[in-house]
């Protein structure tokens, strides 16, 4: 693309556009630290919080899978489940 072809106005909207998001995301995050830190506040380990969301956001059977395949590895290795 030359930039003669470029169209500033248009440009600038995507620019602007992406900055709006950067700033809510930043937001979201620091939004989500504050829930695991009142969680903890409260006694809950944010370790196995984040872990259990991780989890969460994984497909079923794909989860499944990988519980499975880590059981074998853990059995093949003499560390029961």
């Amino acid at each position: 693309m030359s930039t003669n072809a470029i169209e500033a106005g248009h440009l600038m909207a995507f620019i602007e556009r992406i900055e709006r998001l950067e700033e809510d995301k930043k937001t979201v995050s620091d939004e989500i630290k504050d829930v695991y830190s009142e969680a903890k506040g409260t006694g809950y380990d944010v370790k196995i919080i984040r872990k259990i969301v991780s989890i969460r956001k994984q497909d079923q059977d794909k989860r499944r899978e990988e519980e499975e395949i880590l059981e074998l590895y853990l059995q093949a290795l003499g560390m029961q489940v």
